[in-house]
This record gives structure tokens, C-alpha cells and sequence, in this order.
């Protein structure tokens, strides 16, 4: 009886292959061919800029048009279509958040430039190409007359001169994507002077003429020797010497320069440096304010706001006034100089009274006249009087040292108590006491006169002779 035939089970189809997706290759190749022509110099990276804050959604759509041909192809194939996966969501995701960004960055570019106080050199505009342009406007001024300056970006520099006419010549940077679309915003930003009554005001016509097109107007302006000037700018550095006339200056982003004035100066800033020399008359700075320097002012100085940087006077010839968040000071005269940094107050050849009232600020004072009045904390106080007689010295400190260095035939009467600190003294005559943690001083030298009071806390207090 014959065996039965078995037959062999077929062989299995063979899995089509599924290919990797090709979006992401092709998108990144496109991106880093971006960035070659851009480190070659065939396209500006300004215009390269421009081009992705307009058309990055173009990448988006290539990278769907891709997936959509693969599904069909893996469909007619006969296998699963791939999804997108985690690491294409997350560079999807990375893409749009790139696009938002520079989408928003080039529609409000002047006013992120201004907040990151980021200048563009030639070359090197991040949304365009820098193209520039000169101007010159000239009228008659008024006599009698004040002048207005407002510019929205740019640098504003005065020059006196002996004319009855004012001449204001002008440099002027556009930011745009060709030469005709920059002629096109030169012609919307000219200067403009207008006169009415007896103020005549010179703007720089950039704010809200130019569209998203950053512009720079830099505006050099001749004007009378002795006419008053009020000058308002959002950025750039102002600068105004020898002139006649009260002069006020505002300024958000910028420098402020001024020497050989007369008559009053006001300046507001909120970002920039100051120096000013040789001024007849008051002058006064408010609001944030780097690096300050002042200097030959036959006048008051009153400073008042924030103060990053260093702060220096000399000669004085009125009252100082200074006030921020930390310190409190006035000053009768100040003769010599003076430096006030983040953890320093240095001072000579000054004159009283004289009132300190700060925190976490070492204080010398050297060469001073008439009474001296010093509140501060955690750090050391050195004072050194300079001719005689002496004034009434009172100081309060906490958390620091007291040293008072007077001259050898001083007359004084001494109160002076060291919590947790020790007093030692040069003077003979001085009843000095101490108990436990805590040591007093009083007493009598020469024939009394001046008041000295001085107090601390988890500090000592030496009263040498000079």
C-alpha cells in the first residue's frame, strides 16, 4: 500500500522593506545649504534672515508633501507607513518655536535691538542691508529762540556757532532688503525743522514713518551760541559743548557728553553713561545710570536714581546732592574729589555739613571741614578731619569698624560705645571702659569744643592721632 504524498508548506512572502523617511534629510540639507551660502557671502545673512522670518512655513510644507508621496509608496507597497516618531515631532516642534521666533523678531527687530542694546555695524544687520544716505537742511533762527530735538534713534551733537540761522547736516542708516525699498524709507524719514512762536524744533522724523525698517539718523546741528536747547532721544549719544543757555537732555539708550556750558543742565537717562566738565550753573541727572563724571561745575550737583557703574565729582563749587536706593548724601562743598562705587565711598577735600546714610559701603573720608553726620552697616568707616577746628562727628556703623584719625593738638569731647568691639584711643585723658562683650569711651581732650559720637555694633573704634 503505497504512502501518502505530503506536500511542503510554501515559503513565506518575503516583508517589503520599509525605507527610512526622507523629510528630515531634506530639510536639514536645505537648511544647512542656508547656512553655507550665508558663510560664503553669496547671500547676505540679513536677507537670509528676512527670507526664513517670511517663508520658514515652507519647510513645514515640504517636510508634509514628503511624508504624504512615502504613505502613498508604502500603501501601493503593500507595508505600514512610517509615522512621524518622536525625533520628528520634537525637530517639528523645534522648527515652529524657530519660525515664531524669528517671525516676531523681525516684525518687532527695532524695539528687540533696543532692549538688547544691539547695534548693527555695516555688514552685519541681522534682518537687511545697511544702506546710507546724507542730508542738509538750513533756515533761519529766530532770535530769541529755543530748539527742540527729538529723534527716535540716532546721535545728536550741537555745534555753536556766530550765524542767525540753524543748519543741521544729517548721516542716515536704513536697514532694507534692496537699494529702491531703501530709497523708498529715506524718502519717508526726512528731517524736518519747523518753527512755531519762538520754539523751533528739528526732528528726526524715524518713529512710525518707516514701517519695520530700522533707521539711524545721526544729526550734527549748528545752531546760536546762546540759544536754549531741549533735546529728547530714544537711543544714541548726545553730546553738546560751549554753548550759552539752559540746556535739557533726555535720553532712554545712549551717552550723554556736555562741556563748557552755561546756564542750567537737566539730564534724564535711562541707560548710558555721563560725563560732563566745565559747567556754569546747576546741573542735575536722574534715572538709571551707568558710568557717571562730573567735574568743574560752579553750580549744585544733584543726582538722583539707579547707579550701576562708578560715580565721579571734583569741584564742586555748591551743594551735592546724591540719592539712590542704598545711599543717601549731601554735601556742602566739595573742593577735591570724589568716588562712589557698589562697595566704596571715597572722599577728600570736602566741606560740612556733610550727611552719609548708606548700607554695605566702606567710607574714608580725608581732608574734611564741619560737621559729619555717617549711618551704615557691614562695613568700615576711616575719617581723617583736616584743618582745624574740628566739627560736631557723629557715626552710627553696624557690623564694621570705626577709625578716626585726628590731628595731635584736637580739642574734642568723646562719647563712643563698641558693642561686642573694643575701643582703643592715642589720647591721653579718655576714660575708656570695658564690660563683658561691650567697651564705652568718654572724656575731655584740650579744651573741649567739638562733639564726637561714635557708635558700633560687632566693631571696634581706634581714635588715632595724625
Amino acid at each position: 500500500m503505497a504512502s501518502p504524498t505530503t506536500n511542503a508548506p510554501p515559503p513565506p512572502a518575503p516583508v517589503p522593506y520599509r525605507r527610512r523617511s526622507l523629510a528630515g534629510p531634506v530639510v536639514l540639507i536645505i537648511l544647512g545649504v542656508i547656512f553655507l551660502l550665508g558663510n560664503l557671502g553669496y547671500v547676505a545673512w540679513g536677507r537670509l534672515g528676512y527670507l526664513f522670518a517670511r517663508y520658514w512655513p515652507v519647510l513645514i510644507i515640504l517636510w508634509g508633501l514628503i511624508k504624504l508621496v512615502e504613505h502613498y509608496d508604502a500603501q501601493r507597497r503593500g507595508y505600514r507607513p512610517r509615522g512621524f516618531g518622536f525625533g520628528g515631532v520634537m525637530f517639528l516642534i523645534f522648527l515652529v518655536l524657530l519660525g515664531l521666533g524669528a517671525s516676531s523678531a523681525w516684525h518687532y527687530r527695532g524695539a528687540l535691538s533696543d532692549e538688547l542694546q544691539f547695534d548693527e555695524g555695516p555688514g552685519l544687520a541681522i534682518f537687511g542691508t545697511p544702506y546710507n544716505y546724507t542730508d542738509e537742511l538750513q533756515q533761519s533762527f529766530p532770535a530769541g529762540a529755543s530748539l527742540r530735538v527729538v529723534s527716535d534713534r540716532g546721535d545728536v551733537r550741537l555745534v555753536s556757532w556766530d550765524e542767525n540761522n540753524i543748519k543741521v547736516s544729517v548721516q542716515k542708516k536704513v536697514i532694507a532688503d534692496s537699494q529702491s525699498q531703501a530709497d523708498k524709507v529715506n524718502a519717508a524719514t526726512k528731517p524736518t525743522i519747523t518753527v512755531a512762536g519762538d520754539q523751533v524744533t528739528v526732528n528726526a522724523n524715524t518713529a512710525g514713518t518707516s514701517g519695520n525698517h530700522r533707521v539711524d539718523t545721526d544729526l550734527e546741528i549748528y545752531l546760536p551760541r546762546k540759544a536754549a536747547a531741549d533735546i529728547a532721544t530714544a537711543r544714541g549719544t548726545v553730546a553738546v559743548h560751549d554753548r550759552t543757555g539752559d540746556l535739557k537732555i533726555s535720553n532712554s539708550h545712549g551717552d550723554v557728553e556736555v562741556g563748557g556750558l552755561q546756564g542750567s543742565v537737566s539730564v534724564s537717562l535711562r541707560g548710558g553713561s555721563v560725563r560732563a566738565d566745565n559747567v556754569r550753573g546747576d546741573f542735575s541727572l536722574n534715572g538709571r545710570v551707568n558710568d557717571v563724571t562730573i567735574e568743574n561745575v560752579q553750580g549744585g550737583v544733584r543726582l538722583a536714581g539707579d547707579f550701576f557703574g562708578s560715580t565721579r565729582l571734583a569741584k564742586v563749587s555748591n551743594s551735592v546732592h546724591f540719592q539712590s536706593s542704598r545711599t543717601d548724601m549731601e554735601i556742602a562743598n566739595l573742593d577735591g574729589d570724589l568716588l562712589l562705587e557698589s562697595g566704596d565711598l571715597r572722599a577728600s577735600s570736602l566741606a560740612g555739613p556733610t550727611r552719609v546714610i548708606t548700607r554695605s559701603k566702606d567710607i574714608r573720608l580725608d581732608n574734611f571741614t564741619g560737621n559729619v553726620h555717617i549711618e551704615d552697616n557691614n562695613s568700615d568707616i576711616e575719617l581723617t578731619p583736616g584743618k582745624l577746628p574740628l566739627g560736631n562727628i557723629q557715626i552710627t556703623n553696624r557690623r564694621g569698624r570705626i577709625q578716626l584719625v585726628l590731628p595731635a593738638n584736637a580739642a574734642f569731647r568723646l562719647d563712643a560705645h563698641a558693642t561686642r568691639g573694643e575701643i582703643s584711643s592715642d589720647f591721653p585723658g579718655l576714660n575708656i571702659a570695658s564690660r563683658a562683650h561691650d567697651s564705652q569711651a568718654t572724656g575731655t581732650v584740650g579744651s573741649g569744643g567739638a562733639q564726637i559720637q561714635l557708635s558700633t555694633e560687632r566693631g571696634d573704634i581706634e581714635i588715632r592721632k595724625g
